[in-house]
This record gives structure tokens, C-alpha cells and sequence, in this order.
């Protein structure tokens, strides 16, 4: 009887295992089959038209006229029938022609002489007569990349990322001697302003996310991508050990290089749009903002003495992704990508704000109630207050 018992409860063999594996694979091709040979829900329609959705993911203006990149995000496939430009009907050309297969793209070409410094709103109506609305706020011609503005680009990359960053990290001899209460108030200081460009970057991936096509699913689309970035870079960053010291402001200078790629973006994009004094603002703004963001890579290097290499590497991490943005804002960009990336970046600081608070709580041995000293809570609110005050000037 024992033996029997034995036997009932003995795994099944891995030839069995994956025999059953199989069954219920096959079950679900068979169901999927049956699905598309029958279409039992088609005694479901009512005759309305399917539901039908064109995003808008690039716009250029040329000599030729106006050249847009549209993406068919709807649950069906869908075909352009007319274009307006200011109310008027126009003549246009689809690349490829036909119908637009759901998620794909297409170019749509008008021969529209547009205006200089105007107003253009562009109508794209579908076979169903569904219209679909875009609107050129100021009409420019759009930047061509060149060696001499990719260069032109780049200085201003380097002005908005990385200088402010260096003259913040210059501030490490001054700090080196800080004492234990000091060192407290930086780290907490750098949560600070981690903790603000955490909330400042998924608000922007969400805001480009909005904008995508809904086949991507937006939204989740940022907070998946947001949590499998904290969770690889956690992976990463604990493989030998709790990183402290270089490795730690490494990842802080990471995490905030992701985000000043989103702000390369926007001062890309103002520019793209015309807007030169609107991308002036940005850039002086921006320069004050990412000062404190050098103290903050500092403060975890201040018991140690980096090189003047690791100093140079970790302005051109925080600081250089702001190149990229700026060049890629300024030439060309897709929302749904741009959420991606910025999604990436929030990812990133998460794991920085944690390690951060990790290495507070070790620093003298008081546990978790190293994070709430009078010198910590200073140290966080001083970070938040800077960064909010400063964002004040570079928000559009």
C-alpha cells in the first residue's frame, strides 16, 4: 500500500511532461483556427463603421511643401481619402499607397505653399468619413542635419548639460571636508532633487505617451518600461555588492543623464517649431537647473579621491544625453519612443533614490533613523525647493 502511494506521488517523467505541455497548445490553435475560419462574431455587427485612429508622429516643411508621417492606431486597418490644409481640399501622395495596415505608417505628401511664421491646421479625412485634426502652430521651414548645425547643436547640448554639471562637481574640494552632519544634509539634498526629476520625468513620459498612438498603450507602456529599468539596474548594481562611492555616483550621473535627454528634447523641439526665443529661455534656464545636480553625483565621492577622469566621465554621462536630445528633438522623434526613453530615465533615478537612502542609512550606523535627522529632512526639502523653484523657469 505504502509503495502504491509512492508511486501516485512520483513526478511525471519529462517525456510526459512535455506531451502535456503540448496538449493544451494545441487545444488553444485549434480555438484560434475555429476563430478565424467561422468569425462567429460577425452576427455581432450592426453596420457601424470600425473604430478608426491616425496619429500624427512627424511634420516637415520643405520647399516642396508639407510631409507627415501618420500612423493608423486604431483596432482596424484604415485609408486616407482627402487631406485639407486651411479648409481647402489638396492634391496628396501616400507612401506606400492603399490602405493602412493597423500600426503602420505612411507619408502623406501636399504640394501646400505654406507661410512663414503662420498657423496651418491640417484635416485628414478616411474612406469612412472619420477626420482626423493637426494643427502647425507656426510654420518653419524644418532643420536639415548638417555638420555645421549638428555642431552648433552640440555646443548648446554641452552648455545645458554638461557645464552645469562640471561647475557643480567643482564644488567637490570645497565639500570634502564636510562633517557627518554636512554629508547627511548633500545625500538628502540629492534625494531631493532625485526625488523631483523622478516625478518631473514620468510626467513627461506620460504627457509623450498621451500623444502616441493608442496601440502602444501609452501608460503602460511607461510604467512597465519604468519597472523593468529599476529592476535590471538594481540587478546590475547589486551583482558585487551595495555600490557606494564611485560605482553610486555613477548611477547617479546615469539616471540624471536620462532625464536631461528628455530636456535636450524640449529645447530640440522649441527650436524645430520656431520658437528661438522660447529656446533661449530653456537653454539659461536649464543651465541653473542641472547645477545642483553636479553636487548631488559628488556628495557620495566626498570620503574618497576619484581622478580627474572619473570627473570628466561622470559630466559627460549626466551631461551629455542632453546633446542627443537636442539633436534628436530638433531632426526627428516619435512619442512613443521618447516616452520610452524617459520612461527608462525614471527607472534609473528610482534605483538611485533607493541606493542613495541605502547608503544614508549605513553612513553612521543609525539604521533608518539616519533618514530622519534634522540634517536629512533639510537636506530633502532644500533639494525639492531648489529644483521646483528652478523648473519655474523652464516650463513652457
Amino acid at each position: 500500500m505504502i509503495h502504491e502511494k509512492i508511486n501516485a506521488a512520483a513526478p511525471t517523467s519529462g517525456l510526459s511532461r512535455y506531451l502535456w505541455l503540448l496538449l493544451p497548445v494545441a487545444v488553444l490553435a485549434a480555438a484560434i483556427v475555429w476563430l478565424l475560419q467561422t468569425n462567429p462574431l460577425q452576427g455581432f455587427s450592426n453596420g457601424a463603421p470600425p473604430v478608426e485612429n491616425l496619429t500624427i508622429e512627424r511634420t516637415i516643411l520643405d520647399h516642396d511643401g508639407l510631409r507627415l508621417l501618420v500612423r493608423a492606431g486604431g483596432s482596424d486597418p484604415m485609408k486616407v481619402a482627402q487631406v485639407q490644409v486651411d479648409a481647402a481640399y489638396w492634391e496628396f501622395k501616400q507612401e506606400p499607397q492603399g490602405t493602412i495596415a493597423r500600426g503602420d505608417t505612411a507619408w502623406i505628401s501636399l504640394p501646400f505653399p505654406w507661410v512663414l511664421g503662420e498657423t496651418h491646421h491640417v484635416t485628414f479625412v478616411t474612406n469612412t468619413g472619420a477626420t482626423f485634426d493637426h494643427e502647425i502652430a507656426v510654420a518653419v521651414p524644418t532643420p536639415v542635419a548638417t555638420s555645421g548645425s549638428l555642431w552648433s547643436q552640440a555646443i548648446l547640448g554641452a552648455f545645458v548639460g554638461i557645464l552645469p554639471v562640471a561647475i557643480g562637481l567643482m564644488c567637490y574640494p570645497a565639500l570634502r571636508g564636510a562633517g557627518q552632519g554636512t554629508m547627511a544634509f548633500l545625500l538628502a539634498l540629492t534625494v531631493g532633487l532625485l526625488a523631483f526629476l523622478l516625478v518631473d520625468t514620468v510626467v513627461e513620459a506620460l504627457e509623450f505617451a498621451g500623444t502616441s498612438a493608442p496601440i502602444f498603450q501609452g501608460s503602460v507602456m511607461v510604467v512597465l518600461t519604468a519597472a523593468a529599468s529599476f529592476l535590471i539596474l538594481m540587478a546590475i548594481g547589486r551583482r558585487r555588492g551595495t555600490p557606494t562611492g564611485l560605482a553610486l555616483a555613477t548611477f547617479i550621473a546615469l539616471g540624471i543623464g536620462l532625464h536631461n535627454f528628455g530636456e535636450g528634447l524640449a529645447i530640440g523641439a522649441a527650436f524645430a517649431a520656431g520658437s528661438a526665443g522660447l529656446g533661449t529661455f530653456l537653454v539659461l534656464g536649464f543651465t541653473l537647473h542641472n547645477i545642483t545636480e553636479g553636487i548631488g553625483i559628488a556628495a557620495p565621492v566626498l570620503k574618497e579621491k576619484p581622478s580627474l577622469l572619473s570627473f570628466v566621465g561622470l559630466a559627460l554621462l549626466a551631461g551629455g544625453p542632453a546633446v542627443l536630445g537636442i539633436w534628436t528633438g530638433s531632426l526627428a522623434y516619435a512619442p512613443q519612443w521618447t516616452a520610452i526613453a524617459l520612461a527608462i530615465g525614471a527607472g534609473a533615478i528610482a534605483q538611485v533614490i533607493v541606493e542613495v537612502c541605502g547608503l544614508m542609512s549605513r553612513s553612521n550606523g543609525q539604521g533608518i533613523r539616519a533618514l530622519l535627522t534634522p540634517a536629512s529632512f533639510g537636506g530633502l526639502a532644500t533639494g525639492v525647493a531648489f529644483m521646483y523653484a528652478t523648473a519655474m523657469l523652464v516650463k513652457i
